[in-house]
């Protein structure tokens, strides 16, 4: 069940996924900057210190060629049960999030989207590909291969020297 499923794709920047106003956004827009891909959650006891620290690192290096790609989930207690353009509001207005906060998607089971089953693929967790829970972090480098993946308990300023590393190289 937690088996890493095998995909084609080697690079995140082969994969189209849709904002939160259902447009088709192709990832090589992305070519040449480091990611942070992370499914997030409006009422999660992990979302007030995810997206404030999301918003920090954000404002911190978005002119260093760093993008944070956020991606809002459902599957985890129905802890992201709003719209995707209240999910939008929610974290642009409380959270003044300037990053891309996409459709809502499914990060698990057979439906999930394909860019998460690339994802798990490439870096599966401590106990299998499945994600455990809301802010599941992957750290992607400018060729749109996952560095690293880290547990939503990972806050995301503990993760600021691979990020700075990722940057560097």
């Amino acid at each position: 069940m937690g088996a890493a499923e095998s995909v084609p794709e080697t690079s995140i920047h082969e994969f189209t996924v849709k904002d939160g106003s259902g447009r088709e956004v192709s990832l090589e827009t992305y070519k040449g900057k480091v990611l942070l891909v992370v499914n997030v959650a409006s009422k999660c006891g992990f979302t007030e210190t995810n997206y404030t620290q999301l918003t920090e690192l954000y404002q911190k290096y978005r002119d260093r060629d760093f993008e944070i790609l956020a991606f809002p989930c459902n599957q985890f207690l129905r802890q992201e049960p709003g719209s995707d353009q209240q999910i939008k509001d929610f974290a642009c207005t409380r959270f003044k999030a300037e990053y891309p906060v996409f459709q809502k998607v499914r990060v698990n089971g057979p439906d999930a989207a394909p860019v998460y089953k690339f994802l798990k693929a490439s870096k599966p967790g401590l106990f299998g590909s499945r994600i455990k829970w809301n802010f599941t972090k992957f750290l992607v480098d400018k060729n749109g291969k996952v560095i690293d993946r880290y547990a939503t308990a990972t806050s995301p300023l503990s993760i600021e020297k691979d990020i700075q590393k990722a940057l560097e190289d």
